[in-house]
């Protein structure tokens, strides 16, 4: 499940409408809770419409995964009595939503996949499914890539359709560039074992390695939505795993799979390098990450309890302060994360027009050395790499962009902003040239008058109170004239068919 590219999708609030909710309604999460509901997509969240910091209307349940009720109607009151046989409906559906195999039938699937010769590797482009021959005749009418090298099995990301539901599981999958920085930056940093989360084609890149080079000491594991990699890799390799409700599909054998992994040696410290769909709760996803968290940390030894596990959360730059608000111990960095299946999340571009995905890590920010060549340079002040239109500011006395071009300082807003952005003496903040002032010297835009915003103009609100009698009243009339209308119609069909029935008469 790699990154997904909502950019300006919220990850504070899931946006599926509970009925009866107003539009637009704010809905909040209040987490994953035992004995909760589950949905093909594992157990799920529990919501509650809010307004102005306080709960109102009741608490529901709805698919951790899937923002939009098209990809998952799954929905639930919380304190609603399910009948057996909706429950029984429930099961049936969340059945008919497994994989055709299971992750051992995968297994040794693929061990005779590759007994077979280069003439005879079949992969189903619809099916997205591995061929073994006696299958074929099923298939026949499919698209079917034929003669599928080693290189290509051990590649699987580019093997399979990418998921492009942004809000769900949108794989944007790494660029090489970017993929290469990222092993590169683990292995001089001394990280032998790295849990991918979400990150398949970081986890192919070392396990290509690891089957090719002799001395390659470095093991992953990945967590994905995708079952489809349970095709190219044992159980060992791949768990199939939800990251917005910490789920393993396969039950605890899977979670003690995890946890194994966690547990490091000697020399074989651990990070975790998660990318999440960007349209994600990021609520949901600091939940789970700080339970894969926990599982390290109960895996190791004294010495580890003050610690998190090292990690890499790649987002967008301007997710940061949701981040921070989880995990305080995290810093942004400078480096520009680009995808190969992404238009705009390009590195190298200017302006706007710059990948915003970032990383952001608990490790010092001193200890990420970002590729020179690229750009980057060592700000000894900040004693962090930073990019080359990031400009340190003596006033602030930090390097403050965000997005690759030089900020400038506001000494009214006291703080470094974008080099778009102008002071709005009427908002008293930096914004945009041509944006809308929320705030006016001259008061209402409405009605003039001083102490109020037009949106709670009281002279608005007559105009709407109005506006909605006139509505009603138009309604009322409205319905008077359809049943008037429909009383003629039922008078004309009446005096029809006596007429009918006369003239029968008269016949006979």
């Amino acid at each position: 499940m790699a990154a997904g590219g909502g950019a300006g999708a919220g990850g504070g609030r899931h946006q599926a409408a509970a009925p009866g909710a107003a539009p637009g309604a704010a809905l909040a999460l209040l987490g994953a809770v035992p004995g909760a509901p589950s949905c093909p997509h594992g157990p799920a969240l529990l919501f509650v419409k809010v307004s102005h910091g306080r709960e109102e209307g009741r608490r529901f349940y709805a698919c951790s995964a899937c923002r939009d009720r098209k990809d998952c109607n799954f929905f639930q009151w919380e304190d609603e009595k399910v009948s057996e046989a909706r429950l029984a409906a429930r099961e049936e559906c969340n059945r008919n939503h497994q994989p055709p195999f299971t992750h051992r039938q995968n297994v040794e699937r693929y061990e005779n996949f590759v007994l077979l010769p280069l003439s005879k590797r079949r992969f189903c482009q619809e099916c997205q499914q591995l061929l073994l021959p006696a299958e074929w005749g099923k298939h026949s009418s499919h698209q079917i890539l034929c003669d599928i090298s080693t290189a290509q099995l051990r590649s699987p990301s580019q093997l399979l359709y990418p998921l492009e539901n942004k809000k769900t599981n949108a794989q944007y999958l790494f660029a090489n560039r970017s993929c290469q920085f990222l092993l590169d930056l683990i292995i001089s940093l001394g990280f032998r074992r790295v849990l991918c989360v979400g990150t398949p084609r970081l986890h192919e890149m070392i396990q290509s390695k690891a089957s090719q080079e002799e001395d390659f000491r470095v093991r992953s594991l990945l967590l994905d939505l995708d079952f489809r990699y349970s095709q190219f890799y044992t159980e060992d390799e791949f768990c199939h795993y939800n990251m917005f409700n910490h789920y393993f599909f396969g039950g605890e054998a899977v979670h003690e799979t995890c946890r194994k992994f966690l547990h490091q040696d000697k020399d074989e410290r651990v990070i975790m390098v998660t990318d999440p769909p960007f349209g994600g709760l990021v609520e949901a996803l600091a939940s789970s990450f700080k339970k894969l968290m926990a599982m390290w940390k109960e895996t190791e030894k004294e010495g580890y309890e003050n610690q998190e596990m090292p990690t890499f959360w790649i987002f967008p730059y301007f997710f940061e302060s949701r981040i921070l608000e989880f995990f305080p111990s995290f810093s942004m960095m400078d480096y520009q994360v680009d995808y190969d299946n992404h238009a705009l999340y390009k590195h190298g571009k200017t302006g706007r027009r710059q990948s915003p995905v970032r990383i952001f890590t608990n490790l010092s920010p001193s200890m990420i050395v970002l590729p020179v060549e690229e750009g980057y340079r060592f700000c000894a002040i900040c004693q962090r790499y930073v990019s080359s239109g990031n400009q340190h500011c003596e006033i602030c006395n930090s390097c403050t962009s965000k997005d690759g071009r030089q900020w400038k300082h506001c000494s009214l807003c006291k703080k470094c902003v974008k080099p778009s952005w102008f002071h709005c003496n009427n908002c008293n903040c930096c914004a945009l040239q041509n944006h809308t002032c929320e705030k006016t010297d001259a008061g209402c835009f409405v009605c003039g008058k001083e102490g109020h915003k037009r949106s709670t103009c009281p002279s608005l609100s007559r105009t709407r109170t109005s506006c909605q009698a006139d509505k009603k009243q138009r309604q009322k009339t409205l319905k008077r004239v359809k049943i008037g209308i429909h009383k003629r119609l039922a008078m004309k069909h009446a005096i029809f068919s006596r007429r009918k029935i006369k003239n029968k008469k008269k016949k006979t």
